[in-house]
């Protein structure tokens, strides 16, 4: 998707690398890819939260998430930035009145920072309870004991991202369903939102419109959504 994105903007030389990294050797990487030549990163499950702490310098948005997605480097900073949480605002077609915001991780966070923000009444659940309280004091938003009913679902959980015939929920109660996990063919989650008549945004969208404002935030040109949608329908 990005190495099509620089195709399209005529950036010669770039590219973008894979970078698996065990959580022990996370901040030890990031701190040596300037000196690898890198311009920045794109940050994924579980390292997002690491990723604002190793980083020396912040934006607002993502110190409030507390998470971040996307690191730049320049002039000797590591730079962090969350473009989850614009990302999916600009792929809702509206704003919902209330979401339900399903894990605690962070995208979570930054699902429900960006609803919040927007002026939606947020609950979040996670199978973990204390993380859930966690982020919701943090975030000024409320708790839900069990998934219930709202206008807007948004899966921030792995789940469907090894076996994508699991669901995060048992019955899709949302007139809108956007699930952020992205896999080589439709999660359960989206099956069961369209049974219900539901709208439906998957996670290739949020993906592509995250990247967008990475790419946009490392060079400074405005990304071509086309070319980048068409990288990702082709995979």
């Amino acid at each position: 998707m990005q190495e099509a994105a620089f195709a399209a903007l005529g950036l010669e030389g770039f590219t973008y690398q894979h970078l698996p990294v065990p959580d022990h050797l996370f901040a030890e990487t990031v701190r040596a890819l300037p000196g690898a030549g890198f311009l920045g990163a794109n940050v994924t499950i579980p390292h997002k939260e690491a990723a604002l702490a190793v980083a020396t310098a912040a934006t607002a948005v993502a110190r409030a998430i507390g998470a971040a997605n996307t690191l730049t480097f320049a002039d000797g900073r590591i730079e962090a930035d969350n473009t989850d949480a614009p990302a999916l605002l600009a792929a809702l077609p509206a704003t919902p009145r209330t979401a339900l915001v399903l894990g605690a991780g962070g995208s979570a966070r930054a699902a429900a920072f960006a609803l919040r923000e927007a002026g939606a009444e947020v609950h979040v659940h996670n199978r973990a309870r204390e993380r859930a309280e966690r982020l919701a004091a943090d975030l000024g938003v409320q708790v839900a004991p069990e998934p219930g009913e709202a206008d807007l679902l948004v899966n921030c959980t792995a789940v469907g991202l090894a076996d994508a015939d699991r669901s995060p929920v048992e019955e899709v109660r949302a007139a809108v369903v956007v699930d952020l996990v992205y896999a080589d063919r439709e999660t359960a989650l989206m099956r069961q939102a369209k049974a219900k008549g539901a709208t439906t945004v998957d996670g290739l969208e949020i993906l592509v419109r995250q990247g967008a404002l990475s790419l946009t935030r490392w060079t400074g040109r405005p990304a071509p959504l086309d070319a980048m949608r068409g990288a990702v329908g082709a995979r």
